[in-house]
């Protein structure tokens, strides 16, 4: 008999099957308004290596994705400043949605709907394992930080603010 799956098949979950990223499936009662600490207090980890996918727009409107530790927030300021651009703001949910075809708090850098460029926090790859959106509110997904890295090749920061 064929195992059955116990979580969605996302968009996320087909970008991160056709990348051969090996994975586990974290779902998780989601709470709106409940961010990172919810999800990590859900799963059992800490949340440090929750990581949060973040959608913004530079100063022409061009989408970014900036992934930072749950615990911590995003400077746009130093984010602006390696982008080379003069400010960097957070999109509304509607215009996140437009630029990734996800929901906010279901966004997974994998599998948006068109390429946008993505920035990360430089100290995420000294993790072991992360733990990143899986593509729909309440479904986290465990990687570890290189395979992130190879696929999504992103412009590593120092975004903390």
């Amino acid at each position: 008999m064929a195992k059955i799956e116990e979580f969605p098949v996302t968009q996320a979950i087909r970008a991160l099957r056709d990348a051969g990223i090996g994975f586990t499936a974290h779902p998780y009662d989601y709470v709106e308004h409940g961010g990172t600490a919810h999800s990590a207090a859900e799963l059992g980890v800490d949340e440090h290596s929750v990581i949060k996918t973040i959608v913004l727009e530079d100063d022409k409107k061009q989408p970014v994705i900036c992934l930072q530790h749950g615990d911590r927030e995003v400077s746009t300021k130093n984010l602006a400043r390696a982008r080379s651009c003069k400010t960097i703001t957070p999109c509304s949910p509607e215009t996140a949605h437009r630029h990734t075809g996800y929901l906010v708090g279901g966004t997974s850098p994998f599998g948006t709907r068109k390429p946008v460029p993505i920035y990360m926090e430089r100290s995420i790859t000294d993790l072991s394992r992360i733990y990143v959106n899986g593509g729909r509110r309440g479904l986290l997904v465990g990687i570890a930080p290189s395979d992130l890295v190879r696929v999504l090749r992103p412009t590593l920061v120092d975004a903390s603010a």
